[in-house]
């Protein structure tokens, strides 16, 4: 599937809007694929006002939303060893009310939880705007809206 950055923040409002808890999403894809901007817009669906930086620096940021759900929003880009997950309370994700955003998650290696989605960006050749989205599901996570998705074997 391509989405337009447009149809992309509309997804990942309706995201937000409509996540039951908990639930993991890992976001993947190359530097600029649009993953920050997909977390920004889930997060902003989820009921949480304001600015939402990437914690590409700070490595996670929590928030607190209108709706009564904990956003947790998690970069991974800059962690060189799964055992500093453990630093970041990794263990203690996925709470009956967190919904949890990571981007780069495959340097969490063997540390996935078993029911998440993992959604995966990558560039169109040609177009700056659009991008290729596919969606795989884990185990039996909490449903995702408005994207065909495949299921991992």
């Amino acid at each position: 599937m391509i989405l337009n950055e447009d149809e992309m923040i509309r997804w990942g409002e309706a995201i937000g809007a409509a996540a039951r808890t908990p639930l993991f999403l890992f976001l993947k894809g190359p530097l600029g694929a649009g993953k920050s901007v997909l977390a920004r817009s889930i997060v902003h669906g989820a009921g949480v006002e304001g600015a939402v930086p990437s914690p590409t620096f700070n490595l996670m940021f929590r928030y607190s939303s209108s709706r009564g759900v904990d956003v947790v929003h998690m970069d991974l880009y800059r962690v060189t060893d799964p055992a500093e997950l453990w630093e970041l309370g990794w263990q203690e994700l996925g709470g009956q009310d967190e919904l949890v955003l990571v981007e780069w998650p495959d340097r969490a290696e063997g540390m996935l939880p078993e029911h998440r989605w993992e959604i995966t960006l990558g560039p169109v050749a040609g177009d700056l705007n659009a991008r290729t989205v596919s969606v795989i599901r884990f185990g039996v996570p909490q449903s995702l809206p408005g994207f065909p998705v495949s299921v991992s074997s």
